[in-house]
């Protein structure tokens, strides 16, 4: 149904200069799903998502999300960048805070909001220090915490966990998803990592080599907690990574 709908593309294509990047790119995100994209390295996969922040302008084509295109200086979109962004001169409730006073947002308001997803994040006792006292997770975690603060309409995440090492991403993936069904926000999470992808997706979208278009979008019903051993995980990693080859 069109009310489903949170994300509308439709023949998206960038070009920089005569470089075709992103090549008639069409699909459709619907409301409170986690897509995760994949596709062959240096396919474009962040020029795409710089496209849906209006870092980049588009060559031609649409993007509608609630049927209007997309400004995140109207909608509420939140943007989680690869690596650390937080800002080291605020506190860890500071920098939770900083898009909620962006935004201006009544005071009682953000302490409320605040509070909740520094407790989600498990910060709450850190909420004084600042980036520089935290470790690699706990950095990433501010900015999951500050990121979902704002209840984004659309959270874009761009590889987050790329740098972290297995065990911290593990955690971080289960922080994700317990946020992401406690909120119902929609969320695109761009990756290199099929195991990521097929671990947190409720779809999975495949993007061809350059010029970049979608070969394909794939339904991931395997049941949540999930086991990455689990038959069932192998094949679907599998499947998703045949389809990665673009050879």
């Amino acid at each position: 149904m069109e009310n489903d709908v949170k994300v509308q593309v439709r023949h998206l294509t960038k070009k920089f200069g005569d470089l075709l990047v992103l090549n008639d790119v069409s699909f459709d995100i619907m409301r409170g799903e986690l897509l995760c994209v994949v596709g062959p390295t240096g396919c474009g996969k962040t020029t795409f998502l710089n496209t849906l922040t209006k870092i980049y302008d588009i060559t031609s084509g649409e993007i509608l999300v609630d049927g209007k295109p997309v400004d995140p200086k109207v909608q509420n979109i939140s943007y989680i960048f690869q690596g650390d962004s937080t800002m080291p001169w605020l506190t860890v409730e500071q920098n939770v805070a900083f898009g909620l006073e962006i935004k201006h947002c009544p005071e009682d308001q953000k302490r409320e909001l605040v509070e909740k997803y520094l407790n989600v994040v498990g910060l709450t006792d850190y909420r004084n220090y600042y980036p520089k006292q935290l470790s690699a997770s706990m950095l990433q975690r501010v900015s999951i915490a500050r990121a979902f603060a704002t209840e984004p309409e659309l959270l874009l995440m761009d590889e987050p966990y790329g740098q972290l090492d297995i065990d911290l991403r593990f955690k971080l993936e289960d922080e994700l998803v317990k946020l992401w069904k406690m909120t119902g926000t929609t969320v695109l999470f761009i990756t290199h990592n099929v195991e990521e992808a097929v671990y947190l997706s409720s779809h999975v979208m495949v993007l061809t080599n350059k010029p970049t278009t979608v070969k394909t979008i794939l339904k991931n019903d395997l049941s949540r907690p999930r086991d990455i051993a689990d038959p069932a995980f192998v094949e679907m990693r599998n499947e998703v990574t045949r389809l990665i080859k673009w050879w």
